[in-house]
Formats: C-alpha cells, sequence, structure tokens
C-alpha cells in the first residue's frame, strides 16, 4: 500500500518516520519543500504536486495547521481532489471545526473518493512510538480499510459515529485539558501573590489530585527551562476558537472554555504564541503581578 502524507510540522515528522519503520511506503508534500529533507533521507520520498500525490497514493493523510489549510489541501481544482482520485481514501487529523470535515467528505464523495477524520491525540512522544490515540468518525468499512496503517501509529483506534464524530470528540478531549492549564494558572497566580514559592507550589499540586499526568513533565518548562515544544500557545488558542465556535452551534454555553481562550489569545498577542503550552503560567503570573502594580 502507498501512503501519501501532507503537513510536515511537529506531528508530521514523528509520524512519518514511524511509517516508515512498520514497513510502509510513503510520498510526502508540504507546503513548504524543504521540510521533507530529513525524512527523503529516511526512505520517504517527495510528490511534485498536491493532486500528483493523490493520484499515486492509495491511503492518504493530512495533519494541517487549521480549516483554512484543510480546505485549500483539498480543494478539487488545485488540491488533492483534483488528482484521480475515485476509490482513493484520504484520512484527516487536523483538529479544526466538524463543520469543514463535513464540506471536505461532501467533496471528497463527489470525486468517488473516502474521507475519515481521525484527529489524534497525543503528542510528539507517542506519536513516534505508536502511541496515539485515534478518534475516527466516518463509514464502518473505510475504518476497517484504514485500521492496518492506523494501528501502526495508534494505541487504539476508537470509531466513534459517522462523518465529523472523530472531530467532534477530539474537541470534547482536548477543551479539559485547556482549560485546566487556565485554571492551574489562576491558582498559582494566587499563591505567588500571596509569597508562597513558585517551584514547591507545583511539586505539591502534581504530588496531589489536583495534578493531572501532564503536569510532573511541564515543571521544568513552567519554571523557565527550554525545551523542544511539543504543543505549543497558539495551537490551544485554535483549538479553543473550534471548541467554542462548535459549542455554540449545539447551544452549549462555554464559560470556563472562553476564559481559557482569552487567556491563550492574549498570551499568543504578547508573543508566545510559539512557545509550549504551560508557558501560559508564567505569562499569566507576570500578567497579575503587573495588573497588581507590583
Amino acid at each position: 500500500m502507498q501512503i501519501g502524507f501532507v503537513g510536515l510540522g511537529r506531528m508530521g515528522q514523528a509520524m512519518v518516520p514511524r511509517l516508515l519503520e512498520c514497513g510502509f511506503a510513503v510520498q510526502v508534500w508540504n507546503r513548504t519543500p524543504g521540510r521533507a529533507t530529513p525524512l527523503l533521507a529516511l526512505g520517504a520520498t517527495q510528490a511534485d504536486s498536491l493532486p500528483a500525490l493523490a493520484s499515486h497514493c492509495d491511503l492518504t493523510f493530512t495533519m494541517l495547521t487549521d480549516d483554512g489549510a484543510v480546505e485549500a489541501v483539498f480543494s478539487p481544482t488545485s488540491g488533492l481532489l483534483a488528482g484521480e482520485v475515485a476509490g482513493k481514501l484520504f484520512i484527516e487529523m487536523s483538529t479544526i471545526r466538524p463543520s469543514t470535515i463535513h464540506t471536505v467528505a461532501a467533496l471528497a464523495r463527489e470525486r468517488g473518493a473516502s474521507l475519515l477524520d481521525a484527529p489524534m491525540s497525543g503528542t510528539v512522544g507517542p506519536a513516534r512510538s505508536g502511541q496515539l490515540l485515534a478518534l475516527v468518525g466516518g463509514a464502518a468499512a473505510d475504518v476497517e480499510r484504514a485500521r492496518p496503517v492506523l494501528e501502526a501509529l495508534c494505541r487504539r483506534v476508537a470509531h466513534v459515529g459517522p462523518s465529523g464524530s472523530g472531530t467532534t470528540m477530539k474537541l470534547v478531549l482536548n477543551m479539559p485539558m485547556a482549560i485546566y492549564w487556565q485554571a492551574l494558572a489562576e491558582s498559582l497566580a494566587l499563591g505567588s501573590q500571596a509569597g508562597l514559592d513558585l517551584a514547591q507550589m507545583l511539586d505539591l499540586i502534581a504530588d496531589s489530585p489536583a495534578g493531572i499526568g501532564a503536569l510532573r513533565i511541564k515543571i521544568p518548562v513552567i519554571l523557565g527551562e527550554q525545551q523542544p515544544v511539543a504543543f505549543d500557545v497558539t495551537g490551544v488558542r485554535k483549538d479553543l476558537l473550534a471548541m467554542t465556535a462548535t459549542a455554540q452551534l449545539h447551544g452549549v454555553p462555554t464559560p470556563t472554555g472562553s476564559a481559557a481562550l482569552a487567556s491563550f489569545a492574549a498570551a499568543t498577542a504578547a508573543g508566545h504564541g510559539t512557545e509550549d503550552l504551560a508557558a501560559l503560567i508564567p505569562y499569566y503570573i507576570e500578567l497579575v503581578r503587573k495588573t497588581a502594580g507590583q
């Protein structure tokens, strides 16, 4: 089976080597061609264009930045769907709005192709070791067709419903995580203003029921240590925009989600967008300090 992979950001750079290690032939494409260089050294090939990749590959993954990028990549005039795609299967893994998935899936059907939405839970480390969690929406037959490839990347493949359901599940899953970092920022700002030591607060929270699994590994980042970014502030902001917009469509108030969105948006505007999501903590503590005139 010839696999295509479009979008060679942090996750793409981790997932393509995993597919190659598992014996799949992988052809890649990225808007910035230089991103493919390290993957070509591992055995991947590079497509000249999106239509060429779609025509050549049996199954194509896309892992992209946002809704606009997804719509552009799947364009029926210049993107993947401009290729010879009858009978092909696309697996869209980006965290975007379900409405975008519905639009792109309909375009794929018009061209005789199928599309699954399968956003992944997990960051770069699990991607490298094949320990992601796939949240899949689409037809059962397409899920089974994709399963051998998905299982190379994932510890679990969960089919959660029809087209758009995987994307909705990803928003449901990510919302409490995003809100947690906002709540943690508020609590640590409170302690800091009261004179408590940040490192000690973090250690005690991590050693209590208030500490989620991801906290312990993020403590060095919160305390200023430079580490590779697994998921950045701008990415959380983008996801929260999709969460709150989708919630509005379904008549669900999201006061805590909206508060988290405001903080991540402010941190992005303040120049922290490319930093690890845990950078929200020192940013928020400093913002409170300045607001209090200290």
